[in-house]
């Protein structure tokens, strides 16, 4: 038998890093505040939602689409939070988990040849399923400290080969809400060249310092062009139930779900219903649940502040970066994190891990991880202290 070789898009690269810090936590008993898992398990009555769906209804495949209470709850949340009107039957569709929702829409939109613009930092997934699709993958980056959307290399990225352009606000790691104007900026782009957005919103509801969510969908002319994806991980702290949502127009999502009967085909009924429970809530949860996450990464900033980070601004999501080198290391930023597992027993995310090639200026940053309880944040923060002591 000849040598085995599994595809080579996978076989080429390593396990994500979030797995590696999570191996190196483990083993040095370090505090993990790099990946974005809350300490605590999200609303006990949407827990027993589900719990009540599984013992009294039914536990088979539900429709591929979802059910249709989850679907009804996705189109009036959206209706309630942003006035966007959306047919349940035709253009909802229930996923396991956002990372899933962006293959069926990749996998369901992008043909081979086809170009694809990215915006890095990059969450894990997006590259290696624009290449399994097939895409062509075109990079712009925005960059610490300020986050900035470069116009400029953003427009000169379109072309008429551009069927898709993925945007992720507010932004994993670096924390950025885009801006209207820059919102507007992209829409007026996929407008011109008749591109498709695919906009990861999974944070919509982790916004902060009185900043409102946008979605791009709400921009004039964008309705019909753009997919919307959200996450019940996310707005419900409930990582593992893996439950996301897409929202397009009728013509996008059946490509989408035909790409989606193929992967999973359906998704758990009983988490579908806790979630659909969830999505209707009323405001004050949502109001509550922002606000505390809010206080959770203003503790965690001030402690990191104390240590001695020049920490930069975090106007959404779950994170904080940091730039390490006042503390007097000279080093890039994944040896860093090895030395803090080491010295200071604490886990955090080299920034670079979300980029692609060369520096670019990135390689002195750390993300660290805000959904923790204030003990174990008190902790870590206590063990830098100690371990990077001048």
């Amino acid at each position: 038998m000849t040598e085995f070789v599994g595809n080579p898009l996978f076989a080429s690269g390593g396990i994500t890093i979030f797995e590696v810090m999570n191996e190196l936590a483990i083993k040095h008993k370090a505090i993990n505040l790099g990946q974005g898992a809350p300490d605590e398990d999200g609303p006990a009555d949407i827990r027993e939602a589900a719990a009540k769906s599984l013992t009294d209804l039914s536990n088979q495949y539900p429709p591929l689409a979802g059910v249709p209470e989850l679907l009804q709850a996705v189109a009036d949340h959206n209706k309630r939070f942003y006035g966007i009107e959306v047919d349940p039957k035709k253009e909802v569709l229930v996923s396991v988990g956002a990372t899933e929702g962006l293959a069926d829409v990749i996998l369901g939109l992008v043909a081979p040849g086809d170009e694809v613009i990215l915006i890095e930092p990059l969450y894990d997934s997006y590259l290696p399923m624009v290449k399994l699709a097939g895409g062509i993958p075109k990079l712009v980056r925005v960059t610490p400290p300020e986050w900035e959307l470069p116009r400029e290399e953003l427009e000169a990225a379109f072309s008429e080969k551009t069927k898709l352009i993925l945007l992720n606000s507010p932004q994993n790691p670096c924390s950025k809400v885009y801006r209207e104007d820059e919102l507007q900026f992209i829409a007026d782009l996929c407008i011109k060249h008749d591109v498709i957005a695919l906009c990861d919103e999974v944070y919509e509801h982790l916004v902060f310092d009185g900043r409102k969510h946008t979605p791009l969908m709400t921009f004039p002319g964008m309705h019909e062009r753009t997919v919307r994806i959200g996450s019940a991980g996310k707005t419900f702290s409930l990582t593992g139930w893996k439950i996301g949502y897409i929202t397009a127009c009728a013509k996008l999502m059946e490509p989408i779900k035909k790409a989606h009967q193929f992967l999973v085909f359906t998704v758990s009924p009983a988490l579908q219903h806790g979630v659909a429970f969830g999505l209707n809530k009323d405001d004050a949860y949502f109001e509550n649940f922002t606000a505390e996450m809010e206080a959770k990464r203003d503790y965690l900033m001030k402690g990191l502040k104390e240590v001695g980070f020049d920490v930069l601004d975090s106007q959404g999501t779950y994170f904080i970066t940091c730039d390490f080198r006042p503390l007097g290391y000279d080093c890039d930023d994944v040896e860093f994190c090895q030395i803090m597992i080491k010295e200071a027993g604490v886990v955090a995310i080299p920034v670079s891990a979300f980029y692609q090639g060369e520096d670019g200026g990135v390689r002195h940053f750390v993300r660290f991880c805000f959904c923790k309880d204030e003990a174990k944040m008190d902790e870590a923060i206590a063990r830098m202290k100690k371990a990077f002591a001048k």
